[in-house]
């Protein structure tokens, strides 16, 4: 291969092809000298041609760029960047080491690729990992556009791509198995459950390597690539090793997700890289731009900065940092027609240079008044790695927040610790206490219960401690303050009672997310039970610990059927729709009024652990009547008087303490109930609803 350069433009950043060739542009404010690489293939030893771009005709201001007529897409190139190696300075130069183009749109990944040579002094060349032109006008799409559904009535459901299918019990064809076509073979599952968003664990290009003993980063919260689906869920690149296969791969899911009426929401990584940890390893951006983009410990510039516990931070409040976060979304919206993002740890973007908290950080805002990003689901992990809190205070008015007050609250109360009615109350109606000071939507309060970090709800249900041995870190990893509560025995157990009883749990925790006023998240598995065995850090577990066993659902089919007909009946009924109502609106419509055994009088006691709340649908056409009994001992409930518009009475809509399919009702199967009182089992809920 032979090819002549040209000047080539600074704008676009990255690698855009046309008819007559590519323009390559990169930021690299500090370099003396750039080259642009081109390979044939990714393991290559040695580049198939080296251009030096000359400062003189191909830098403009910060900017390296290049026009090489004849390449097309699917070219693969990277980047050296040569400058003055000054770490205390914040510069790490090193001419040595093969780049990725932060602007890149797809990665091909060398199968010797190796973190360690990219950490190790000397040429790395053959085990980096390297960028590849694209051409996305060629896709498809078929007329798709993202759903732009409205957050009220969504029910999101967090799965890992290559978890979801993994599993050889899976049904689906090996060589499509923990991919994105697989996930496509498993879209009616998703359908039946009724969830309307899948949130993907974070697909982004990242490291696999960064684990701990040799082990895997199965979660993927290492990023590497911010504009590129990571290969490592491919079959297109399992069995080709073509880069450009990984794009339509996703893009036919995503596509096929959306025939099916259901979003995409990705979980982003924009907080840190994966050059951080130890001496750190020098993949991209630390090799072009070190000191813009990432802070540094100011005491040492030598140092990274480190308020997200994983070795680095992005420079988040620096403006070109800025413009690439804010490209990357935009690409991910606009190309790959995604439609929602979920920040991990999200309060890190809302520090300055020297890791202060901003009162109006720049990148949220750039965020939130992108016009391209308008309609866009943006979900906020409101806090860091450094004791950063923002939950009910992070900024913005689109922003939505996972709130861990509704997990922590609902952990507390279902496993009968003292003193948390009050706080229950709060976070069946939306948690005004967190949210009822801004004009907000009830959906800004995302509820969960479990999450991929943690305990599955199984495990909530099954194990006082955790069990994290596997990891290979002396059980010292992960939460020791889970909320847990095993009912009796630590792990399984082939006792009935003890199952009745975690069956039982596992609905009341069911029936508190989906009820409650909010957007609900439900953990991929949770609906039928899924173990992770207690290990409540499996971010290093690529194996069975981790994959959906598909022999669950026929298992648990009870846990499936329950989960199934609370959302189904959770849209039909209207809870946590708010029709554009702020939450403190939409409570004064729907009448929220607690009490506890008796109606209006509510046992907020150290020592209560029962809670009753009536509400009516936004429509007005329904009155729910749920009650909350957290006790060991069964309550009797005084019912409230109903007026004449119900003439049917109150009817039994669930009942956790009864067997399936007993425990809960199809609209046309509701059971009347007679008299005035209704006697809740122990740990047991009941709902109730009057029909006009």
């Amino acid at each position: 291969m032979t090819a002549t350069i040209r000047p080539g433009y600074a704008y676009p950043l990255g690698a855009l092809p046309s008819q007559k060739g590519v323009n390559f542009s990169v930021y690299a404010n500090k370099a003396e000298a750039v080259e642009l690489l081109l390979f044939d293939h990714a393991g290559d030893a040695e580049p198939a041609q080296i251009f030096h771009l000359d400062p003189a005709r191909h830098r403009t201001y910060h900017y390296w760029h290049a026009f090489v007529p004849g390449l097309r897409a699917g070219q693969i190139y990277a980047y050296r960047a040569i400058g003055v190696d000054a770490p205390k300075l914040g510069q790490r130069f090193d001419p040595d080491k093969v780049l990725l183009d932060p602007y890149g749109r797809a990665v091909a990944m060398p199968a010797g690729y190796s973190r360690v040579a990219a950490s190790a002094p000397g040429d790395n060349t053959a085990s980096a990992m390297k960028s590849v032109v694209v051409d996305n006008g060629t896709y498809d799409w078929e007329g798709d556009q993202p759903l732009r559904r409205p957050a009220a009535g969504t029910v999101i459901y967090e799965m890992h791509v290559k978890g979801f299918t993994r599993n050889p019990n899976s049904g689906v064809p090996e060589a499509r198995r923990g991919t994105y076509a697989g996930v496509i073979d498993k879209i009616p599952y998703l359908q039946d459950l009724g969830v309307t968003a899948v949130e993907l664990l974070p697909i982004y290009h990242f490291d696999p390597t960064t684990a701990m003993n040799g082990m895997t980063n199965y979660w993927g919260y290492q990023p590497i690539a911010f504009f590129a689906p990571y290969t490592g869920y491919s079959a297109s690149y399992s069995s080709t090793q073509n880069p450009l296969g990984v794009l339509d791969e996703f893009r036919d899911m995503v596509k096929a997700l959306h025939k099916a009426g259901i979003e995409v929401i990705l979980d982003v990584v924009y907080n840190h890289t994966a050059e951080g940890f130890g001496p750190g390893a020098t993949l991209s951006f630390r090799g072009l731009a070190n000191d813009v983009y990432y802070l540094l410990d100011e005491s040492d510039r030598s140092r990274y900065a480190d308020y997200t516990g994983c070795g680095n931070t992005f420079n988040a409040s620096h403006a070109v940092v800025r413009r690439l976060i804010r490209d990357s979304l935009r690409y991910w919206v606009h190309d790959m027609h995604v439609d929602g993002f979920r920040f991990d740890l999200a309060s890190v973007l809302t520090r300055g240079a020297k890791g202060e908290t901003l009162p109006n950080p720049p990148i949220i805002w750039d965020i939130e008044s992108d016009p391209a990003l308008a309609g866009t689901k943006l979900i906020a992990e409101a806090w860091d790695a450094a004791g950063l809190y923002q939950v009910g205070s992070f900024v913005g008015d689109a922003w939505k927040e996972w709130n861990g007050k509704f997990r922590d609250d609902v952990r507390s109360f279902v496993k009968s610790d003292n003193g948390y009615v009050a706080a229950l109350g709060q976070r069946l109606i939306g948690s005004p206490d967190i949210y009822g000071h801004e004009v907000r939507e009830p959906e800004q309060s995302v509820n969960f219960i479990t999450v991929h970090d943690g305990f599955t709800l199984n495990d909530l249900v099954s194990y006082n401690g955790k069990h994290n041995e596997a990891n290979g870190e002396e059980n010292r990893d992960g939460s020791n303050d889970n909320l847990s509560w095993n009912c009796g025995v630590e792990g399984p157990s082939n006792d009935p009672a003890v199952e009745s009883l975690r069956n039982r749990q596992v609905k009341n925790f069911l029936t508190l997310l989906l009820l409650s006023m909010g957007m609900p998240l439900i953990l991929m598995g949770d609906e039928v039970r899924r173990t992770q065995g207690g290990n409540n850090n499996a971010y290093c577990q690529d194996n069975e610990i981790s994959w959906f066993d598909w022999s669950l659902p026929e298992k648990h089919g009870d846990i499936f059927r329950f989960t199934k007909q609370l959302i189904a009946m959770r849209q039909e009924f209207g809870f946590g729709r708010s029709d554009a109502d702020t939450l403190l609106a939409l409570l004064k419509k729907v009448q929220a009024e607690f009490g506890g055994v008796t109606p209006g009088e509510v046992d907020d006691g150290y020592t209560s652990h029962a809670l009753a709340v009536s509400r009516k649908s936004p429509s007005g056409e329904q009155q729910f009547y749920v009650m909350v009994n957290a006790y060991w001992e069964p309550l009797t409930f005084t019912l409230p008087p109903l007026a004449a518009t119900a003439p049917r009475g109150w009817e039994c809509w669930l009942d956790t303490s009864r067997q399936a399919p007993e425990d809960i009702h199809a609209l046309n199967e509701l059971a009347r109930v007679s008299g005035n009182v209704y006697t809740v089992g122990p740990r047991s809920i009941v709902a109730l609803v009057a029909r006009r």
